[in-house]
């Protein structure tokens, strides 16, 4: 895997790591929220044995510069399609997102239908599972773990993320990745700025739920294991996510049973076999 950096028009530059060859799509990784894109390094290792793969840093995390602007969900899309143009790579993509990676690419794929070629929710991000009240908890959550990883609780900050352990797939020196750029007081405070723009987002993510994806595969993972305080949550969370698939044109939902939220990190394999099954659906 090559590391690029990559100026975007407003001279900030991002750090974007590519893999892979071949023919078909470019499969563009987008990490959640306080995730680098080396939270995707595993699958995009594997994905890159059969296609062309991008994972980036977002602004502000990893290797990236912090942007000046409010990051909202919009800035967000914005920086993603620079990314793309700056690479050329102007042709569909197959666009994998986890988490808040979710309702980044629905808005990238709002604004250029013609430009995706399939879709990959992995645990995505939904309106109706957020409000102004859990923005203003993450917000908080995310700078109580920056102050943690500034006096050094860097491993109760790794030990909190991977609750559900991390699948015996991913090596010690691919989960050392992960950290290495998550686990920081950079990335937390980058992750803090992106939730403190969740109530403003929440409109755009409705408008671009209820529009629908682009007539193209799309697959959406959906965890199966209900993790403490998601009683009440889970199963609403993946209902509403059945009802967005019955709605997409090509949609279909898998259930993860055993897997938590982070399922890139807990059932890897699942995630690899579904960008494969949509990637060989496509022309």
């Amino acid at each position: 895997m090559q590391e690029k950096s990559v100026t975007l028009p407003d001279g900030r530059v991002i750090r974007a790591v590519t893999a892979g060859e071949g023919p078909g799509p470019l499969v563009v990784f987008e990490a959640g929220m306080s995730a680098p894109g080396s939270s995707w390094i595993h699958t995009q290792r594997e994905v890159s044995a059969r296609y062309r793969t991008l994972s980036y840093d977002r602004a502000g995390y990893g290797g990236s510069d912090v942007d000046p602007h409010d990051r909202t969900l919009d800035r967000i899309a914005d920086d993603l399609t620079a990314l793309l143009d700056a690479l050329g790579e102007t042709a569909p993509v197959l666009l994998v997102g986890h988490s808040w990676g979710g309702p980044i690419i629905r808005v990238f794929a709002d604004r250029y239908p013609e430009r995706v070629a399939g879709m990959v929710f992995v645990d995505a991000t939904l309106a109706e599972i957020m409000s102004t009240r859990n923005a203003k908890v993450a917000a908080r959550f995310f700078g109580f773990m920056a102050l943690l990883a500034r006096v050094g609780g860097k491993g109760l900050i790794k030990r909190q993320t991977f609750r559900n352990g991390v699948s015996a797939e991913i090596s010690a020196a691919d989960v050392e990745a992960m950290t290495r750029d998550y686990a920081t007081a950079r990335a937390m405070k980058a992750g803090s700025r992106e939730a403190a723009q969740i109530s403003s987002a929440l409109p755009v993510l409705r408008r671009v739920q209820e529009k629908g994806t682009p007539d193209v595969p799309v697959v959406c993972l959906q965890a199966g294991l209900v993790e403490k305080g998601m009683a009440k949550w889970r199963p609403l969370f993946n209902q509403y996510a059945a009802d967005l698939m019955d709605a997409a044109p090509q949609g279909k939902m898998i259930v993860v049973e055993g897997a938590g939220h982070l399922i890139p990190q807990e059932t890897p394999a699942v995630v690899r076999d579904t960008v494969f099954s949509v990637a060989e659906q496509l022309p």
